[in-house]
């Protein structure tokens, strides 16, 4: 069924937080007549990447990093924001030299992932990064992250380990490896 988008009457802005994140209320009125505020985070900036690393045609590096938020050392892919006028692939290509210690000479952007999109407007964007060489740059982590190569035919054995929990990554893998077997 296709609906009616709601009519946005007010946006109003709540708070704004150290991360540029401000908290809106909008006040809705939906096809049906009824009317609701309904409060959203809206990210400031043109949003993070997400890359997948192809080292080859089967393995993806992965890096360990500290996750502040879990306390604990976290297996995930590449990521971070994109700085004002760089484009996602630039982003991911300058992420991709600090955290992993290599750069792509071939980049895809295949799509953008959402977080939580009932209430935050933030997006990322997947690249995938190929044809890689050794290049690091001085990133903002307090310590060199761990490069770990994976095999995509194990990714029924990554995603279900502990320390490795975020969407965007296991949704990213998924997503690339079958982009990777049929590209457009």
């Amino acid at each position: 069924m296709s609906r009616r988008l709601p009519i946005i009457h007010a946006i109003t802005p709540q708070a704004e937080g150290q991360h540029r994140r401000v908290v809106e209320e909008l006040d809705l009125e939906f096809s049906n007549g009824e009317r609701r505020r309904f409060h959203r985070q809206r990210a400031e900036g043109p949003g993070a990447v997400v890359v997948v690393p192809m080292l080859d045609e089967n393995t993806v590096l992965l890096v360990r990093e500290y996750a502040a938020g879990m306390h604990r050392y976290e297996l995930g892919l590449v990521k971070g924001r994109i700085d004002a006028g760089e484009s996602a692939d630039e982003a991911a290509n300058r992420e991709l030299k600090e955290e992993a210690g290599y750069g792509a000479r071939r980049l895809d952007v295949l799509r953008s992932l959402t977080q939580a999109p009932l209430y935050m407007s933030h997006q990322s964007w997947l690249v995938v990064a190929r044809d890689l060489y050794p290049e690091r740059l001085p990133g903002d982590e307090p310590e060199e992250l761990e490069v770990v190569p994976w095999k995509l035919d194990a990714l029924d054995q990554l995603m279900l380990r502990e320390d490795f929990s975020e969407g965007r990554s296991l949704a990213a893998l998924f997503i690339a490896r079958e982009w990777l077997r049929n590209p457009a």
